[in-house]
């Protein structure tokens, strides 16, 4: 598949247009040094500037005709054409063998599990469980004696290695599986929120292999999941008019469990464009 400049230019465009409205509150609060509770673990966890998501790519193998100066970029092989040039799935594999491992395991792996519903987004409470400080400067719905009874009153089952290790060493032997870095892949599951927002991690790995429009699907899937997890943590977030959901309570654990399963829907077909950008339809359905 190949893209005149004209093709190829209209899409970047769109994508300039669309990754900016996306980080605009972002980039404003920026400006003004003002922090968030919620939104600023979209760019400091995952440690990826706006300017960043906003660099458009076609994809593995789609080669832009007259983007000569694209030959210079990261991952890009001459086309076919005579200034053509496309994102080499085999360059970046060679330069970066342990990562292509490592992303097609994790994705693969995760897609071949059932998900799992049970953990009711503990893992945020677990990060506060009987703490003098917490990670957030924002107060406690339920105040810390109420967050440890919560906590003490349910088995933790966090499957995510990147939560677990912000866990309080006296939250961390309450946990079902004591989980290590060099498990993650044996662990992930297609469930877990985290899961579903590290996708968007994934895209921006692969770089020019991942078409831009995938990689803002994989944001937006992101940004909805970091919402609903903070909404289900233990923080009182009412200035930020962020509104609980309960987990505490039945009512509240079938409201998580319900967008829960909606988001692994979501994370799974992502997960599986992913795979399909980048190895093609045939590799990735293997």
């Amino acid at each position: 598949m190949s893209l005149s400049r004209t093709e190829w230019q209209e899409r970047e465009r769109a994508h300039h247009d669309r990754a900016d409205a996306l980080t605009a509150e972002h980039r404003d609060r920026a400006s003004r040094g003002e922090k968030h509770p919620v939104w600023d673990f979209l760019f400091t966890y995952y440690s990826y500037k706006p300017a960043q998501l906003r660099r458009w790519h076609p994809g593995a193998g789609v080669e832009l005709e007259d983007a000569v100066e694209r030959r210079a970029w990261r991952w890009y092989s001459p086309g076919e054409s005579a200034d053509g040039a496309v994102p080499d799935a085999r360059a970046f594999a060679q330069e970066k063998t342990e990562l292509a491992d490592l992303i097609e395991r994790m994705l693969r792996r995760t897609a071949s599990r059932p998900g799992q519903f049970g953990c009711f987004g503990l893992h945020e409470w677990a990060m506060v469980y009987r703490a003098e400080e917490h990670r957030h400067p924002v107060p406690l719905r339920l105040g810390q004696e109420g967050t440890d009874r919560v906590v003490e009153g349910h088995e933790l089952r966090c499957t995510h290695f990147d939560a677990f290790r912000f866990f309080t060493p006296e939250a961390v032997p309450r946990n079902r599986t004591a989980l290590t870095r060099d498990d993650q892949p044996l662990f992930e599951q297609p469930g877990c929120l985290h899961a579903g927002m590290d996708l968007y991690k994934w895209a921006l790995k692969l770089g020019p292999l991942i078409p831009g429009e995938l990689l803002l699907d994989a944001f937006e899937l992101a940004r909805d999941i970091r919402l609903f997890d903070m909404q289900a943590a233990p923080y009182d977030l009412a200035a930020w008019e962020v509104v609980p959901v309960a987990i505490e309570t039945p009512e509240g654990k079938a409201e998580y469990v319900r967008r829960q399963r909606l988001f692994a829907d979501r994370g799974a077909a992502l997960r599986a464009r992913l795979l399909e950008a980048w190895l093609g339809a045939s590799t990735a359905a293997a």
